[in-house]
């Protein structure tokens, strides 16, 4: 495809995590600069919407949720009809699965770009070559689909968008919790969807400590609704009493409090590349079983980067991990060497 040509109503159909829906955002940029003109939209799952929306480059998010509304034969035909109305010409899969594909064939998208896969190759009518999928960064890897297709890419960082509002909440927050007047606020995030990656509550208790005790910070536990019982844990085994603020706020809130922060420290999740892309002032990520080339913060700017190697391969995927050796070797004293540094320069 000739990106020099107008491409009309352009449709990404994108990937399910919240952190990888976030990467995308480089995808979606560089398709608006090359068609300035046409109209673009992206379709995500509900839990992911609230990454893309207020994102400039985008005319409309589409939500599709395939284990919800759209589940089954019936909920996929009721969205191929959706999408068959809004008349889209062509259409970037990002997401490698069969049944998208399926999908955009049936609503009539003329032009079907995508990573080849044996089962749906015939489903595309542009098959790009995947690269190994863990030999790139997540935001190359969604990048390599409309470069091989032939668009210009000019860059590779993440977009993420706050309002005012979003501000004003989390200046209340910091006001009525006297936070920032005496001592640096350090946010601290130990939730995240995949056990293996998460640190143990009694280490991020005792960083949690430690903080308090040698830098004199405020430490604000950050986490929706369901870190909630988590936070309780890293609280109970405390001697002092932290700030737990799961819940309090939503992603784009977050989005705020990780900008407004002294420091924010996270696992590899979400929230660790949301505080990335807004730019916070420091970061400490804390590495185990995945593998920074493919998911790690991009740009490195402000992050300090922490792993140890236990002997196992990298990524892992091992779901059920009994030992979480990887997250385990890396103890609360180091994390807080680097924590201490990072909040006296």
């Amino acid at each position: 495809m000739d990106h020099k040509t107008e491409a009309g109503r352009i449709l990404i159909f994108n990937v399910n995590w919240l952190g990888d829906v976030l990467f995308s955002t480089a995808v979606i940029r560089n398709v608006r600069r090359n068609y300035p003109e046409s109209y673009l939209a992206c379709a995500i799952p509900s839990r992911c919407y609230p990454v893309l929306k207020d994102n400039p480059y985008l005319d409309e998010v589409i939500i599709f949720d395939e284990k919800d509304r759209h589940r089954g034969m019936l909920g996929r035909l009721d969205f191929v009809s959706f999408l068959k109305k809004r008349r889209f010409d062509t259409v970037f899969l990002l997401h490698r699965s069969f049944s998208r594909a399926l999908i955009c064939r049936l609503a009539g998208i003329k032009q079907r770009i995508g990573h080849h896969t044996r089962k749906r190759a015939f489903l595309l009518t542009e098959n790009i070559v995947p690269p190994d999928r863990d030999s790139l960064h997540r935001i190359d890897y969604y990048l390599d689909v409309i470069e091989k297709a032939g668009l210009r890419v000019e860059d590779r960082f993440l977009d993420f968008y706050f309002s005012p509002s979003d501000e004003d909440k989390v200046d209340d927050f910091f006001k009525r919790n006297a936070l920032g007047a005496e001592g640096p606020v350090v946010a601290v995030n130990p939730g995240g969807n995949w056990i293996p990656k998460r640190w143990p509550p009694d280490y991020w208790a005792e960083l949690s400590d430690g903080l308090i005790e040698k830098t004199g910070a405020k430490v604000v536990v950050t986490g929706s609704i369901s870190d909630l019982q988590l936070a309780g844990q890293i609280r109970d085994k405390m001697k002092h009493t932290p700030l737990v603020a799961c819940g309090v706020f939503n992603i784009k809130q977050l989005g705020a409090l990780a900008k407004k922060a002294d420091l924010f420290i996270s696992a590899d999740t979400g929230p660790l590349h949301i505080a990335n892309a807004v730019g916070a002032k420091k970061i400490i990520a804390l590495f185990g079983p995945t593998d920074r080339k493919i998911t790690g913060p991009y740009p490195a700017t402000n992050v300090v980067l922490l792993q140890k190697d236990v002997g196992c391969p990298v990524p892992c995927y091992k779901v059920r991990c009994p030992e979480s050796r990887c997250m385990r070797a890396l103890t609360p004293g180091e994390v807080l060497l680097e924590a201490r540094k990072a909040l006296e320069k």
